[in-house]
């Protein structure tokens, strides 16, 4: 028996990295998966890893910066598996570089398919969970806006840290109704990590020296198990919280 036994999950950019990762490990807790995101193909290839190991999955083709896209996929989510019980905001436009090179299109891009386009998920997907008794969201950010230097940084973590700001709101708000919203602030071996890690080793080896458990986590082992750990029962009284998932590399105050 499952820890998520019965219940629906809403994962965006679920076609690969952290979101197929996280996919995986609720699909093995027993959820039954909406896998979400803008290429078809990917999103076949984790329905197709999740109904191998028995899991229930359906594809949902979803632009994120469109905000009728997310609420038909919602919708189509409640339609197809009976309701939502879970989001994972998990899909972004990452706007890195100097401060100076950010501008002003990126960064509404970036703030669209970031906070907007999640804050319009969570209110989407609240009366559904509210109806269903409550429900957990989690929204994933970055200790990048907790970075020793935050050089080339600024655009992505001030994207992400107004998720955390609507993410404590929202859990202060929604408490009531049942529904918990935490933060997940991962490090994983994403495909554009592990394009990093081969094309520019030593700086990747650097980066990994920071990190006291010297490694960088798995998408599915070190994050995807911990997040359907977050959104089960077995962590009913944890929210408004910001949880590191990055080996103890940052330091949040």
């Amino acid at each position: 028996m499952g820890k998520l036994d019965g219940k629906v999950a809403l994962i965006t950019g679920a076609g690969q990295g952290i979101g197929q990762g996280v996919a995986l490990a609720m699909a093995r807790e027993g959820a039954a998966i909406a896998v979400t995101g803008r290429t078809e193909s990917k999103l076949d290839d984790t329905v197709r890893q999740i109904r191998e190991i028995g899991g229930t999955a359906e594809p949902l083709t979803c632009d994120i910066a469109d905000l009728d896209q997310i609420t038909a996929t919602v919708e189509r989510t409640a339609e197809l598996l009976g309701g939502v019980d879970i989001l994972v905001n998990n899909a972004s436009l990452n706007p890195l570089g100097p401060v100076l090179d950010l501008t002003a299109k990126l960064m509404e891009n970036a703030y669209r398919s970031g906070p907007i386009a999640a804050l319009h998920a969570m209110q989407t997907v609240h009366p559904i969970m509210k109806a269903r008794g409550g429900g957990s969201i989690v929204n994933m950010v970055t200790s990048a806006a907790v970075r020793w230097d935050m050089s080339g940084y600024g655009g992505y973590a001030s994207v992400k840290e107004a998720l955390r700001s609507l993410t404590r709101a929202a859990a202060s708000e929604w408490g009531v109704d049942g529904i918990r919203v935490n933060a997940v602030a991962p490090h994983a071996m994403s495909p554009g990590l592990a394009w990093w890690t081969e094309n520019r080793p030593e700086e990747a080896a650097e980066f990994v020296a920071t990190i006291p458990l010297r490694r960088i986590g798995d998408c599915e082992e070190d994050i995807g198990r911990a997040v359907a750990w977050i959104v089960s029962d077995d962590a009913r009284y944890l929210t408004g919280a910001t949880v590191p998932l990055d080996g103890g590399q940052a330091r949040w105050a």
